[in-house]
């Protein structure tokens, strides 16, 4: 048996598999005729970033398997595992935390715009203190939470420790497990009136994509920090940056862009109202060792038909004929 690692992992993971004694090939060399030439006897692939498309896909004629080394699968041609019998799995239950944490720090960040507090502290003007802009709680102010997955769910969590008033967004969920989860269900335009705060755990597709840009801008309160560490191209960038450029929001916090890695010149770096992160929300310590985990398990285990599989695990789990 044979599992192809693509981009590094945290060596809890290794262990798994060294373990099972498989042969394990370890691959950095993201280049499209480089992962052909590696892959084209792997029995399983656990995947960090790389594009695996169809053309890649049709070269591995032994694969059963891909697992994501976390929950977004837009890098993988999900029609062609289907297609294939081949099973998509994502580490559903190791990521959530980080990124709720993420998300919190961002929204206390701006909230109280500690780098202007920092910067004043090390330029020695420290008595100027009172003439530092309004910063404000999150006491009571209303969160909008747009997607109550893991992640949704985790970010609520904390909210609501800050007593905060936590609306939610999400027509696949269903009201009263929204309401059994001590946050209020709420319609998406209703929300975007009212939200003080707005966090995006959505995945990107054709209903999600510039699921925010001018006409949403015109409808948010000129208070509102507006957080996405979900996928970027959700909010329209161009219209974030007229938005924060003219002070029609408060500020954001993105940990996505459209366009990864972003061009240096981006205009939004040229902004200080928005905090920026390198897609890193979920890679905190403890979360690569639990993905890294998650993911060598669920390629060994859904290899060996062990029935300690996480079935929920499996995206495509319709399309698999061998579960």
């Amino acid at each position: 048996m044979k599992i192809a690692l693509i981009g590094k992992i945290h060596e809890d993971g290794l262990k798994i598999l060294e373990k099972e004694k498989v042969n394990i090939l370890e691959i950095n060399n993201l280049d499209e005729n480089s992962l052909i030439e590696k892959l084209k006897d792997v029995d399983g692939i656990v995947l960090r970033t790389a594009k695996l498309n169809s053309k890649v896909l049709s070269e591995c004629p032994k694969l059963k398997i891909i697992v994501r080394h976390g929950v977004g699968y837009d890098n993988v041609d999900l029609k062609y595992l289907n297609n294939n019998n081949i099973a998509l799995g994502i580490t559903s239950t190791s990521n959530a935390v980080s990124v709720a944490e993420h998300v919190l720090t961002l929204f206390l960040y701006l909230t109280k715009n500690l780098h202007l507090s920092d910067q004043l502290t090390r330029n020695g003007k420290f008595q100027d203190k009172v003439n530092l802009p309004n910063f404000f709680e999150l006491y009571k102010k209303n969160i909008l939470i747009l997607g109550f997955g893991r992640i949704g769910q985790e970010v609520a969590k904390r909210c609501l420790g800050f007593e905060s008033n936590v609306y939610v967004y999400d027509p696949f969920v269903d009201n009263q497990y929204i309401i059994d989860n001590n946050c209020m269900p709420i319609e998406k335009k209703e929300g975007f009136t009212i939200a003080d705060y707005i966090t995006i755990h959505l995945p990107i597709n054709e209903k999600t994509k510039n699921l925010i840009s001018l006409e949403e801008f015109i409808l948010f309160k000129k208070n509102l920090i507006l957080v996405n560490t979900a996928r970027g191209g959700i909010i329209n960038e161009k219209d974030l940056f007229n938005a924060l450029k003219e002070k029609k929001i408060a500020g954001a916090g993105l940990d996505v862009f459209e366009n990864e890695p972003p061009p240096k010149n981006h205009p939004l770096f040229s902004l200080d109202n928005i905090v920026l992160s390198p897609h890193n929300a979920a890679l905190t310590l403890e979360c690569r060792k639990r993905m890294a985990i998650e993911s060598c398990e669920t390629v060994i285990y859904f290899l060996n038909k062990n029935k300690k599989l996480n079935y929920n695990n499996i995206v495509n789990k319709d399309f698999v004929k061998q579960l």
